[in-house]
């Protein structure tokens, strides 16, 4: 075989990435455009063989790895609101820490993974963003008991939905019965006046007069006949 197809390190060995002289061990090993490159403490990114050297062969000096001690706020199922989303809840389904270091400053987030529990989005929160409501053990209980508090709420909202349709029926009703008056009463008005040019029309035979008459009758047509249900 071939010893360029070989990996120079594999999973498990213990080497310094030379350029930092930082220690750490090989936790995966990719072949990538025909070379190997290699993971190191699950880091994001990647090593080429050059940048590396098993420790027990590396002469320069190695730099001690720091040891960090974070302090987590929350945890796995913690239930919390989050600044923006107002009164939405969201469970703690994951979290992780980002570190930085630089020559002159050093710090680390923790980033928390979210998911609403009105609909599952997911979302990531700091700490500074977030407020607890219910830690893990009582989260479910407390997510009931909103649940409960909901149906009654949405009950009430039904009822007064309800009464309001009623009263618009009601209200409906009440007009309808008022144009069904005015209606009539126009229509009395109308023949009262069709009868009286009907009598001076057969007394003096005038032809306004009858104009007048047909004038009427049209009109009476069409007040009738506005609901689409009687004809004259």
């Amino acid at each position: 075989m071939n010893r360029r197809n070989i990996p120079k390190y594999k999973v498990g060995d213990t080497v310094v990435i030379t350029m930092y002289g930082t220690v750490g061990k090989i936790t995966d090993v990719k072949l990538l455009d025909g070379n190997y490159v290699y993971e190191v403490n699950k880091s994001d990114g990647l090593f080429v063989e050059s940048g590396l050297q098993l420790l027990s062969e590396y002469e320069g000096e190695v730099v001690e790895q720091e040891h960090i001690d974070i302090e987590y706020k929350y945890f796995f199922g913690d239930l919390v609101q989050v600044a923006g989303y107002g009164a939405d809840l969201f469970k703690i389904v994951g979290f992780r820490t980002e570190i930085w270091r630089y020559k002159e400053d050093a710090w680390e987030d923790v980033i928390y993974e979210l998911s609403r529990i009105s609909d599952g989005e997911w979302l990531e929160a700091g700490e500074e963003e977030m407020t607890l409501v219910a830690d893990a053990e009582s989260a479910d209980t407390f997510i009931q008991k909103l649940g409960l508090l909901y149906l009654v709420n949405n009950e009430e909202k039904q009822q007064v939905a309800v009464s309001k349709t009623q009263n618009l029926v009601r209200k409906a009703e009440l007009d309808a019965i008022e144009r069904k008056k005015e209606k009539k009463q126009l229509i009395d008005n109308l023949l009262d006046i069709y009868n009286d040019y009907k009598i001076l029309f057969t007394m003096f035979h005038d032809q306004e007069y009858f104009q007048v008459m047909r004038v009427i009758l049209r009109k009476l047509k069409s007040v009738v006949n506005e609901d689409g249900k009687s004809h004259v």
